[in-house]
């Protein structure tokens, strides 16, 4: 069965301080740092992309790095991101004509492959092919695009629908908007991978946070199994 996973986004963080930022969020217990790639073409903003990956791979060579590519042309970016560092390669589904031979192209790569969906998208998009061929399947519970949005609960929605349909033996991921407010939302629909940006990044006990979020999918976990 899954496991809790808790990926702090360094959107949120101190950019210019950024591979102190990831060994802080390391040192609090972030199992991954989730790496959010923009290239304002996909998404109307423009972040971070492979040397910064590189660098902060160089800085903090133990960083699992969680690759969001919310990119329109995801296919092109992935050897450089293989060669950055990038540990898993998550591309929107919205992005492709087929995700099959990306996440064919992903692994070839090295890589572990990540499938996300959007708000817009119903969790019907996933098929049984595709579930079976990603390593992951990321939720959006925000627009993709900017960091501090709402969070939208009724995208939760599609996270039971996957567990339903396909079990608990892959990781489901939730981006956006999640916080110790909304935690058990998500770990009771089934998330087990979780997103969290402002609520960990301006915490004063960041570990606090990240335990709270860890615990919560974790009893969902236990309860599942009883």
């Amino acid at each position: 069965m899954a496991k809790a996973i808790i990926s702090p986004s360094v959107l949120a963080s101190d950019l210019s301080n950024l591979t102190a930022e990831c060994k802080r969020m390391i040192a609090e217990g972030a199992d991954w740092l989730h790496m959010d790639v923009m290239d304002g073409h996909f998404v109307p903003n423009i972040t971070m992309g492979a040397p910064i990956l590189s660098c902060v791979k160089k800085g903090v060579p133990e960083i699992f790095m969680d690759c969001h590519m919310m990119v329109e042309d995801p296919i092109k970016w992935v050897p450089q991101v293989a060669e950055a560092g990038g540990k898993l390669y998550t591309f929107h589904f919205e992005a492709v004509a087929d995700p099959l031979p990306v996440i064919k192209h992903i692994h070839a790569h090295g890589m572990l492959a990540g499938l996300a969906i959007s708000p817009q998208t119903p969790s019907t998009a996933i098929t049984q092919q595709a579930w079976d061929a990603a390593d992951m399947i990321l939720v959006m519970t925000v627009h993709p695009g900017k960091g501090g949005q709402k969070f939208m609960p009724e995208c939760l929605e599609k996270v039971k629908e996957l567990r339903e349909r396909y079990g608990w033996e892959k990781d489901v991921e939730v981006d956006g908007g999640i916080g110790p407010g909304n935690i058990c939302q998500c770990a009771k629909a089934g998330s087990n991978v979780i997103v969290a940006g402002t609520s960990v990044f301006t915490a004063s006990n960041p570990s606090d946070v990240i335990g709270q979020l860890r615990k919560a999918v974790d009893d969902a976990i236990a309860e599942r199994k009883k």
